[in-house]
């Protein structure tokens, strides 16, 4: 339990410090948030009075404190335009968490069935093209696969949409529409997981309990759940851990290709706006959701550890 704590702990200041950097790196940009507000034609007593509002004419450090104890009480401040940044990102993260999620379901389902089909028959004509398939799905980034989803399924031959139309709720009108997004964020995953999964099985495979089931005649299937699952079940779990956060991140790029109503297009409208609070809020709200998930994986696999001795 203190060592949980102390993981937490270290994920906490580490998500302080990335957000400090978030801080920074926005004010290096070109522009100011106070000019995007309010258009080119804004007098300087406009721009000073505004900069005033936004609190934009404190020290960075001063900002910086000001809006990370806001945070701790659930206020994650305004926009640069007025409105507030807790509502929008209420309206658009779950949309994100509709798209990530369905891809992670996806990621677990499709790499954990082909990792087992590849460990049980290595030989097998299929599995020899999983390697080198696998190798170039796990190279691939996200915004190259959905770049060439878009080429062959939209523009070759129609099938699919390539633009996400909403509907008055704010999410897609359609569930064709959330079929490419998804794929260029499983894809990747699916490749990198069914390389764990299938190499955590190999190394169970060579236990000795596992060698005398087999010479028992014990059938391969029954091997599987009975034996190879439970003790590769830590190493496949810590797989889908890393994986959540390359989904979550993942997310904010292919929103952006598909033009998909979630905190993707926050965060590219917040730093053509150079409005810092909400790009940290966004990085915040992904980061947090992030964390948890990987506590929640980090509880399974310590679960699974010790059920596996």
């Amino acid at each position: 339990m203190q060592s949980f704590a102390l993981l937490v702990f270290r994920r906490i200041a580490l998500l302080v410090a990335l957000l400090a950097v978030v801080f920074v790196a926005v004010d290096l940009l070109p522009g100011s948030a106070a000019r995007s507000a309010l258009g080119r034609d804004a007098s300087r007593a406009e721009l000073v009075a505004k900069e005033h509002e936004l609190g934009l004419d404190r020290p960075l450090p001063v900002q910086f404190w000001h809006w990370i104890s806001g945070v701790a009480t659930g206020d994650f401040g305004q926009t640069a335009r007025g409105g507030s940044v807790g509502a929008l990102l209420a309206d658009r993260f779950p949309q994100t968490m509709l798209l990530g999620g369905i891809a992670l379901l996806l990621t677990v389902v499709t790499s954990l069935a082909l990792g087992c089909w590849w460990a049980l028959r290595p030989t097998a004509f299929g599995a020899r093209l999983l390697q080198p398939a696998t190798t170039i799905s796990v190279a691939v980034p996200e915004f190259v696969c959905g770049t060439v989803l878009i080429l062959v399924f939209s523009l070759a031959t129609g099938l699919l949409p390539a633009v996400t139309i909403t509907d008055r709720s704010g999410f897609p009108a359609g569930p064709e529409m959330l079929i490419l997004p998804v794929l260029a964020l499983a894809i990747p995953q699916i490749g990198w997981n069914s390389r764990v999964v299938r190499s955590a099985l190999r190394d169970a495979a060579a236990a000795p309990h596992v060698e005398s089931a087999v010479l028992e005649g014990i059938p391969s299937s029954a091997v599987l759940w009975r034996h190879l699952l439970p003790f590769a079940a830590p190493t496949i779990v810590a797989g889908y851990a890393t994986s959540v956060g390359m989904l979550f991140g993942g997310t904010l790029v292919v929103e952006t290709l598909f033009n998909y109503p979630g905190i993707g297009a926050v965060l590219a409208g917040s730093v053509a706006d150079r409005d810092t609070t909400t790009v940290a809020a966004v990085v915040a709200l992904t980061a947090i959701v992030t964390m948890a998930l990987l506590a929640v994986a980090d509880v399974v696999r310590s679960w699974a550890s010790v059920g596996a001795r």
